[in-house]
């Protein structure tokens, strides 16, 4: 159990949080949210002990084991993929290095036999005779097949180091195990599986995640960090985001009787208990939930921008055609004869475990890049606007401000000082922050700009590479509903479970050896398709 007690922390003079208290218990899964800048990363480096709270305390029983997940990816590349998920432990890891040193020794002494059979007692007591069994296991769950297991970390791609280190703050399941945005990186098959795992995990889980679907999936509990305050909330994302809303809707009618007020509070708790995702957690998540009441229901502070993109033009009868495209990089093929069709009104996902794959192919339809053999024809009606991954890529100017940046792209009715500051204020830019340059905004200001710069250019196409990266969950649901809206035609990437379920009507998945395309499905369907999914396997 982790028991927090009046804790406030100031940093660099501003009050993160203050006069904080909690409990985490074995068992439950906590979602993390609040909105950038408000100190999730901070709560977990608090709970961690790399960083000591201004005043009040955090207490960890000395006996339970804390883990958490290494944000540097590139940290253990003299070590083996072996070693490094085996650090997890580091009881466990130290006692096996001391055993090797001293059965290497040239000398070995009594004294050294006696500290051997201790290490030896301390080293069965913790399982290390099924540690590298278990970490096998662990790697191979993910993807890291066997005969990478003793390569150095330096020979892994950076997409592979990923999965190493998620496995090393899994291993050998620790009593706490903090992640910090554990599906960063990750394909869909991984995800899943981190899923399954934490769905069944009986231990304290604290996870900070901008994937909606994934906190839906996990989390009993979501701790919501707002107002200078850390509350704890009964039930997942879905049910903390309605509540909110619920809240508000109370708030702006006060004068509505209670009794109606607790009806309208009753039949929403019972939507949400019986909707609870997984096994394990669908019984104690439905008893908790149904013992919420009115003071428990609170409204957020978070400001949601306004997202929404119109069409200057209808499309006509073709939109996208792509001919045989292949294109390396570095010499190894990634995209190979690469043929599919996109009618006007498609809503396209691209999918691949490669993400150079499908930024490539973005970078191939958008004329950024030539493909090394194939072509792309669009349709003499369409006009398309894109948004590169690589948010620098798309500045042409990073000394202009917001307001000088933006106005490059009005017409001449929108290039008016009133309405540029208008725009840029319902994109959450208020006061001063307009003047600010695009060289000191931080990705998720960047995305809000690009955002904004494609409303105003009021395309037919839209050719997005993993828009919500960077975006926090506000300005995430906020353009989820923008796209799911949206009357023209969408091609985009995404790691975002949910976004992919609610925008996209077509799945196309690229590999190496080609691609598997479905239309008129859902990102679900095409998951849950075991015909397809056999076909996935095959690209790969």
């Amino acid at each position: 159990m982790i028991t927090v007690t009046d804790l406030s922390l100031t940093l660099s003079g501003k009050i993160l949080y203050e006069d904080v208290n909690l409990k985490f218990t074995p068992g439950n899964c906590y979602g993390v949210i609040g909105a950038n800048g408000a100190g999730k990363s901070t709560f977990l480096k608090l709970l961690e002990g790399k960083l000591q709270p201004t005043s009040g305390s955090i207490h960890i029983d000395s006996n339970e084991r804390l883990s958490s997940l290494n944000q540097d990816h590139f940290a253990f590349e003299n070590f083996s993929v072996m070693e490094t998920v085996i650090q997890g432990h580091q009881q466990l890891y130290q006692i096996m290095k001391e055993k090797d040193e001293l059965y290497a020794k040239p000398d070995f002494s009594d004294e050294d036999g006696v500290k051997a059979a201790q290490l030896e007692s301390k080293f069965a007591e913790l399982d290390g005779w099924n540690a590298e069994a278990d970490a096998a296991k662990l790697l191979q769950s993910m993807g890291i097949i066997e005969d990478k297991h003793q390569l150095l970390m330096a020979q892994l791609p950076e997409s592979e180091k990923v999965k190493v280190l998620l496995a090393q703050a899994l291993f050998g399941n620790p009593d706490i195990l903090l992640l910090d945005e554990p599906t960063n990186g990750l394909d869909v098959h991984t995800i899943n599986w981190l899923e399954d795992f934490l769905a069944d995990y009986e231990n304290i889980v604290i996870v900070v995640s901008h994937d909606r679907h994934f906190l839906n999936q996990v989390c009993t509990q979501m701790c919501d960090v707002d107002f200078g305050q850390i509350k704890l909330y009964m039930g997942n994302y879905d049910f903390w985001y309605e509540s909110s809303k619920l809240a508000a809707e109370m708030a702006a009618n006060q004068n509505a009787k209670k009794e109606e007020k607790i009806k309208q509070l009753q039949e929403f708790v019972a939507r949400f208990s019986a909707n609870a995702s997984k096994s394990r957690q669908a019984t104690s998540r439905k008893k908790q939930l149904e013992k919420i009441t009115l003071e428990d229901i609170k409204q957020s502070s978070r400001k949601y921008p306004f997202v929404k993109f119109d069409l200057h033009r209808d499309l006509g009868n073709d939109l996208l055609k792509v001919e045989d495209v292949s294109y390396s990089v570095d010499g190894q093929q990634i995209l190979k004869d690469v043929s599919f069709n996109i009618r006007p009104g498609d809503k396209v996902g691209i999918l691949s475990r490669n993400s150079l794959a499908s930024t490539a192919l973005m970078e191939i339809i958008s004329g950024q890049i030539k493909p090394d053999s194939g072509q792309i024809k669009w349709g003499k009606t369409t006009a398309f606007n894109y948004m590169a991954k690589d948010l620098n890529a798309n500045f042409n100017n990073p000394e202009l401000t917001i307001l000088d940046w933006l106005r490059q792209y009005a017409t001449e009715q929108q290039n008016d000082n009133t309405f540029l500051r208008s725009f840029l204020g319902r994109m959450l830019f208020s006061g001063d922050e307009i003047e600010k340059q695009i060289k000191v905004l931080s990705g998720g200001e960047k995305v809000r700009c690009q955002l904004s710069r494609m409303m105003l250019q009021e395309a037919n196409v839209l050719v997005m590479d993993d828009p919500t990266n960077h975006l926090d969950l506000e300005s995430i649901t906020s353009l989820n509903d923008a796209l799911k809206a949206y009357q023209g035609s969408i091609i985009f990437t995404s790691h975002d479970h949910e976004f992919l379920q609610t925008i996209a009507d077509h799945i196309i998945e690229v590999g190496p050896k080609g691609i598997v395309s479905r239309s008129q499905t859902s990102y679900d369907e095409f998951l849950n398709d075991k015909d397809v999914q056999k076909q996935v396997e095959q690209l790969y």
